[in-house]
């Protein structure tokens, strides 16, 4: 295992460390898109250049969500914590802690804000005022380590429960490369696929006995953190980011298959053991690629991939919760299903979250998703 490999069990490791005293859960999930649908073909047609790139095939994304004048990371944020907390036993003056896990930090436009944390100014509006806050950022991975954290504190008794949410105002970055992209080799490519998004989760600490989180874990391989860099724009509002997407796919997989192995012995899982799969959504095409290679290494699979890329592009930090946000109104989460989330983020920073939804599922009645269909992919 990698030296700087961290990987959070519930039940000891096999090797005499003693199991933490509780258990902790995902309580309810909210997610926050903007109403402005914007198709890939009409996207494309807004890019500068010739570039004759067939975006939708290369891609499978047919539209994404994209912010309009007065939406921004505090305004998607706040949304997605509001529609948690709308489904939600809690009210937010009972959570203990709030993080922000955002890549993006814009308010009133492109401002970048830091100081206050946006947290402090998200517990507020919702009123968590007497809330530990705190944020963080890793790259698309963001909102799986905010997990990762909260989890470990309930494990150990430090809170009872507490917030996860991420507000990605990323479509300025899309609108750059359009102005840049002049072809398929561009190094802004990626830039093409992103969406904005909201996503919240609420984790408290489950009562005894009960499903929840059974393992929580990241490591970091940081020889490929400079496959996927962001820089302001000079010659835009904004941001503009550069990816080497073909390397990082390639390092991607071929490290994925290994750490996967080891948090399935773990676990004492195999991999066809998990009802659904929901990785990082970066193209259709990557993620059927990804899990085509995990189904050649492990002789099986996870019984249904949850792809919504195709419907919301890829929204950075938040796609996980979009994507289960998405899942739960479907109708298709059963209580006693297992599901594992899968971090891919520039860095490069891999993670896994494995856990039984519960009582989750009850606070979701099924509705029509976005799209018509139910973005799974067997």
């Amino acid at each position: 295992m990698a030296e700087n490999e961290h990987w959070m069990l519930l039940e000891g490791d096999g090797q005499g460390r003693a199991a933490t005293p509780h258990r902790a859960r995902f309580e309810s999930v909210g997610s926050c898109l903007p109403e402005r649908r914007v198709t890939t073909e009409e996207f494309m047609a807004s890019t500068r250049h010739n570039t004759r790139i067939d975006l939708e095939r290369l891609t499978g994304i047919r539209e994404r969500r994209m912010a309009v004048e007065g939406e921004d990371s505090m305004t998607l944020a706040l949304g997605a914590a509001e529609d948690c907390l709308a489904h939600s036993r809690y009210d937010a003056d009972d959570l203990d802690v709030v993080i922000n896990c955002s890549i993006t930090r814009d308010t009133d436009g492109l401002r970048q804000q830091y100081e206050p944390p946006l947290s402090l100014d998200i517990k507020r509006a919702i009123g968590a005022d007497d809330a530990l806050s705190f944020d963080l950022s890793n790259a698309c991975a963001g909102m799986l380590t905010g997990v990762f954290l909260l989890n470990d504190m309930i494990r150990l008794g430090d809170v009872e429960r507490g917030l996860v949410v991420s507000g990605e105002y990323i479509s300025h970055l899309a609108r750059n490369a359009a102005d840049q992209v002049h072809n398929i080799l561009s190094k802004q490519l990626a830039s093409l696929t992103l969406g904005d998004a909201g996503a919240a989760v609420i984790v408290e600490r489950a009562p005894e006995g009960s499903e929840g989180i059974s393992l929580a874990g990241f490591t970091t391989i940081a020889e490929h953190s400079r496959l996927c860099l962001a820089y302001p724009s000079d010659s835009a509002p904004g941001a503009s980011m550069f990816t080497k997407s073909q390397a990082l796919q390639r390092a991607a997989i071929a490290d994925t298959g290994p750490l996967l192995a080891e948090i399935l012995a773990a676990s004492g899982l195999n991999l066809d053991e998990i009802d659904f799969l929901i990785p990082h959504q970066t193209s259709v095409r990557a993620i059927k690629k990804g899990v085509a290679q995990l189904r050649e290494h492990f002789g099986g699979a996870p019984r249904e991939t949850v792809i919504t890329v195709d419907r919301f592009g890829n929204t950075a930090s938040t796609t996980h919760f979009v994507a289960l946000r998405d899942l739960l109104s479907s109708g298709s989460l059963k209580p006693d299903d297992r599901v594992m989330l899968v971090a891919l983020a520039s860095g490069l920073e891999i993670g896994f979250v494995i856990f039984t939804p519960g009582e989750l599922v009850d606070r979701y009645p099924p509705e029509d998703t976005e799209g018509g269909d139910d973005g799974h992919d067997d």
